[in-house]
């Protein structure tokens, strides 16, 4: 079973990584809390139960890392997360404070967790990296990507349960108050608009016609249309509502202004997934409604919904004639 990491907050998934390691390690996991230097760390001290194996365990201090981002599928090896060349990274800046914890003998094991997929060749590269950069032994170093964890948790159901984890393809059942409360937000993060544009509706053109004329990656358009599209007639239907004649300008006024920033933006990205992804990060940083558990996944359905009604994206030009 698979889960929507990307919908959790970073919270949460810090929740799901200390639920874990009392597995791996123990039950006296130390919840992750900020350090005197502002970064997050969760800790174990003693003999681990489980990991590497209960025939070798780790023993000592051990500090666990959990690094979550929005972002779907998103991987170890981006520039923004690791770099040999580079400092200001994820990974660049975490290794400053492992230094540190080394150095002061406060860590003997290293464990990072992250809702990025992790090749073995990445996982061995980044793995001597951070041990030639911080002077700890490779083996004492674990690094845990998406697809470690989907095998962690199927070992540990009991996990995603405590963690309170979505499955990919459960429905999203909300109620319209909740729609009502992410329409309002979406709206009051557009930039002002003097007026509302009385545009037609832009005629429909296939999924992939649309996915061709944006160059979004075949891979996102399936994932998203798996885990969406099933909530589209809900927002449909909660649109056309008489009785939401004002939201449903909102929301027209808020795809008005989304595509001015997606024409804008277009050309910083190769791939329109980088765009939508780039919507989810603006309105999750600018809006703590949105960026709300109980939201995140309704905003993306939103998102997805714009964009499988022809309302944000580009179509062709003979369907818009």
């Amino acid at each position: 079973m698979k889960f929507a990491y990307e919908d959790l907050s970073d919270d949460q998934f810090e929740k799901l990584i200390v639920f874990l390691c009392q597995h791996l390690l123990g039950i006296s996991v130390q919840g992750f809390a900020k350090g005197p230097d502002g970064g997050r760390d969760a800790k174990f001290v003693g003999t681990a139960e489980l990991h590497p194996s209960k025939a070798a365990p780790w023993i000592g201090t051990i500090i666990v890392q959990a690094k979550h981002t929005n972002g779907y599928n998103r991987n170890f090896s981006e520039s923004d997360f690791f770099s040999t060349s580079a400092a200001n990274t994820v990974l660049g800046k975490e290794i400053l404070r492992i230094k540190k914890l080394r150095e002061a003998e406060q860590l003997d094991h290293y464990m990072l967790f992250a809702n990025r997929r992790l090749a073995g060749n990445a996982e061995s590269e980044i793995r001597q990296y951070i041990a030639e950069q911080c002077g700890i032994p490779a083996e004492s170093i674990y690094l845990c990507g998406l697809e470690q964890l989907e095998v962690l948790l199927k070992t540990f159901p009991n996990v995603a349960v405590k963690a309170d984890l979505d499955p990919i393809d459960s429905p999203l059942i909300v109620s319209s108050d909740d729609l009502a409360e992410v329409v309002q937000a979406l709206a009051r993060q557009k930039d002002d608009i003097s007026a509302l544009l009385d545009d037609p509706p832009t005629p429909r053109v296939t999924y992939e016609q649309k996915n061709l004329l944006n160059n979004m990656s075949a891979d996102y358009a399936k994932a998203q249309r798996r885990k969406y599209l099933k909530e589209t007639t809900q927002i449909r239907g909660f649109l056309a509502a008489p009785e939401n004649l004002e939201l449903l300008r909102m929301y027209e006024s808020v795809v008005d202004e989304f595509q001015l920033k997606i024409i804008a933006k277009r050309k910083d990205y190769q791939t329109f997934d980088g765009v939508m992804e780039y919507l989810v990060d603006l309105l999750f940083g600018r809006d703590a409604v949105l960026r709300q558990h109980a939201h995140k996944r309704l905003t993306r359905a939103m998102l997805f919904y714009m964009y499988w009604n022809c309302d944000i994206g580009e179509v062709d030009d003979a369907a818009a004639d």
